[in-house]
């Protein structure tokens, strides 16, 4: 199995192309930003990108966009993100192209040496690994996504306002509705967003987190 590498630690790279290399895989380059990966790709050709997602030089998703052309461009060539932290919406981004030969895996993973190298050869064989962790935060955010979906419309408009930091009397003038219709939807918002029965303004605040994270 030949492997490029993209991380721009230098320590973190030279430890996982050895790594790599004795559990028998074949290093073909190291790069240290998106754009020098995707010229290793096209002179080598391997069957595998393992690439961060945080690269130079802005360190936010030069290794996702990079894996994206490369799918593109390569679709033989599977990728395998690594990441430090989760991130869900890059992770979506890759997934939802569909297929398989993709991976994405939290950098804490390749302490296991044995479940690591087993992932990547399964992602270099067209299937899909995905870090539990990161399914977990997937799965939260679209619970997240749903409960927010069951609001009416003037229950988001009321939620948004919420978001302002405008009160009750706030967002009733903003709406054009009463005080008291206010407070029905405030109500009927924490319900459906199964805020337990707690302070006014802690559940104002926990809904507001909702609607934000969704």
């Amino acid at each position: 199995m030949r492997v490029v590498i993209a991380e721009d630690a230098a320590l973190f790279r030279e430890g996982l192309a050895r790594l790599l290399e004795g559990a028998g895989c074949e290093v073909a380059g190291r790069a240290a930003d998106g754009g020098e990966l995707i010229q290793l790709v096209e002179a080598q050709m391997p069957d595998v990108v393992v690439t961060d997602i945080r690269m130079p030089p802005t360190h936010t998703i030069e290794g996702l966009l990079a894996a994206a052309e490369i799918r593109v461009k390569h679709p033989d060539v599977a990728v395998l993100l690594l990441s430090q932290y989760i991130e869900t919406t890059h992770a979506l981004k890759l997934l939802e192209r569909g297929g398989g030969g993709v991976g994405y895996l939290l950098k804490d993973r390749v302490s296991d040496v044995r479940q690591f190298v087993d992932a990547l050869r399964r992602v270099a064989a067209g299937g899909s690994v995905i870090d539990p962790e990161v399914v977990t935060q997937l799965f939260a955010r679209k619970r997240r996504k749903d409960l927010v979906d069951e609001l009416t419309e003037r229950e988001r408009e009321t939620l948004r306002l919420m978001a302002e930091g405008r009160s009750n009397s706030a967002i009733a003038s903003a709406l054009h509705m009463s005080e008291k219709t206010v407070e029905g939807h405030v109500r009927s918002i924490f319900s459906k967003l199964h805020l337990e029965p707690a302070v006014e303004d802690h559940r104002r605040v926990l809904a507001v987190l909702t609607y934000l994270k969704a």
